[in-house]
């Protein structure tokens, strides 16, 4: 399938753009209204004219939000029949890809993805006065407007925000503003490059820690690409890991029905119910329509579905803004369940094969082996071409068992195909 985990994602090519024509016109087979998006990437203009064109030639209307987040463009299909964006997320700026969205924020599920490849090998043009039309739409004005409805802050706070020269550096900075927090924001131009690796991991971010503490911060933001991902620092300095995270917004709020994924920490069972799903946030936010009242993912994803079904880095950054206007976030953290997590990821060239050869029945799914004290997760990414393995225990030594047991299943499968 060419969708993996969230959405579609390739390396830049003119074959990416043909394909964007193409799934323009499939999507618009089944939608006459169409909200469309784009991330700062320097291809991103282009894949939006092509796939515009598409869902123009099946006669589509088509409202433009310019650069935008993810989350600002989900937000803004609650009014047509569905959303499109234009980004490869956090990966490298030599990718590109497209996501897709229901009118209620969620990504489109596998029988919808599966309908859109089924369409790619079909004809949608329409008569030449039936041509579809295009109008601006100011998307991110109005998303900043219903999260500034719904978050406050108890006193005024200093944060950092590190927007990763992303899509949220045209909405993020203005909002916490108008929230009530004094800004010092890094990275938040819309640059075409990015000044640091987009994955908002801890040793992307280096200079972080150091800035929170000499500007005596409450707290610190970060986001990826095109913002659907908030990770946080604590006012002490601290990356705070997506588990703790997950489990901090989930006190907050009083949730007790947590969705995540198979790889999340099992310290968050100690804290809620827990149902998981396969990684991607599209996994999550499907089984949200059905159970629970709260979701997300390690990598840094949250769903709140009284707000949208789609992961909301925006709103996720204004929370966390509340919660340190209220709380010490360093002390909560600090009184949360802790097991040791090690993830891993290797760069194979056929990581479907692998995974195959482990007996997975989708490589993205991935292979589980649990115990009493510890388990270990190996799967293919849905984005890059790498096999990840996730292993946690109930002490450090467990943790490191499980990794290794980890590597001997990925070298024994590697072995199966030489």
């Amino acid at each position: 399938m060419l969708f993996g985990s969230s959405g579609i994602r390739q390396e830049f090519s003119p074959g990416l753009v043909e394909l964007a024509l193409r799934i323009g016109a499939a999507t618009a087979d089944d939608a006459s209204t169409i909200v469309v998006g784009r991330d700062t990437r320097m291809t991103s203009e282009l894949l939006e004219h092509s796939i515009v064109s598409g869902m123009l030639s099946a006669g589509a209307t088509v409202y433009s939000c310019g650069i935008a987040p993810t989350p600002t463009v989900a937000h803004a299909t609650g009014c047509v029949d569905a959303g499109c964006m234009i980004t490869a997320s956090h990966n490298p700026e030599s990718y590109n890809g497209v996501k897709l969205f229901n009118p209620d924020g969620s990504s489109f599920t596998l029988r919808q993805q599966a309908a859109i490849e089924e369409g790619l090998r079909g004809t949608h043009w329409k008569n030449w006065d039936e041509q579809g039309h295009t109008f601006p739409v100011d998307a991110v004005d109005a998303h900043r407007e219903t999260i500034l409805d719904q978050v406050s802050l108890e006193r005024p706070i200093t944060t950092v925000l590190d927007c990763g020269n992303g899509a949220g550096s045209v909405i993020t900075p203005d909002l916490l503003a108008g929230a009530g927090a004094t800004v010092i924001g890094l990275n938040c131009n819309v640059a075409g490059r990015f000044a640091r690796p987009s994955e908002p991991l801890e040793a992307n971010l280096p200079y972080i820690g150091e800035i929170v503490r000499r500007r005596e911060a409450a707290c610190a933001v970060i986001h990826d690409g095109d913002a659907d991902r908030m990770m946080a620092f604590d006012e002490r300095g601290r990356y705070i890991d997506g588990d703790h995270l997950l489990m901090l917004f989930a006190k907050y709020l009083d949730r007790k029905r947590v969705v995540t994924t198979v790889d999340a920490s099992m310290a968050i069972e100690e804290v809620a119910e827990v149902h998981r799903t396969p990684v991607g946030d599209s996994f999550v936010s499907e089984e949200l329509l059905s159970w629970g009242d709260f979701g997300g993912e390690a990598s840094g994803s949250w769903i709140f579905p009284e707000h949208s079904y789609c992961p909301d880095g925006i709103y996720a950054a204004a929370l966390l803004c509340e919660i340190a206007s209220e709380w010490s976030i360093a002390e909560e953290l600090d009184r949360m369940p802790r097991y040791t997590l090690l993830r891993e990821s290797y760069r194979i060239g056929s990581p479907r094969e692998v995974m195959a050869a482990m007996g997975a029945d989708e490589p993205t799914h991935g292979v589980r082996f649990e115990d009493e004290d510890g388990w270990y997760l190996i799967r293919a990414s849905g984005t890059e071409p790498k096999v990840r393995i996730t292993a946690e225990g109930r002490t450090p030594a467990k943790a490191k068992e499980m990794l290794g047991l980890g590597h001997v299943a990925l070298e024994q499968a590697k072995r199966i195909l030489e």
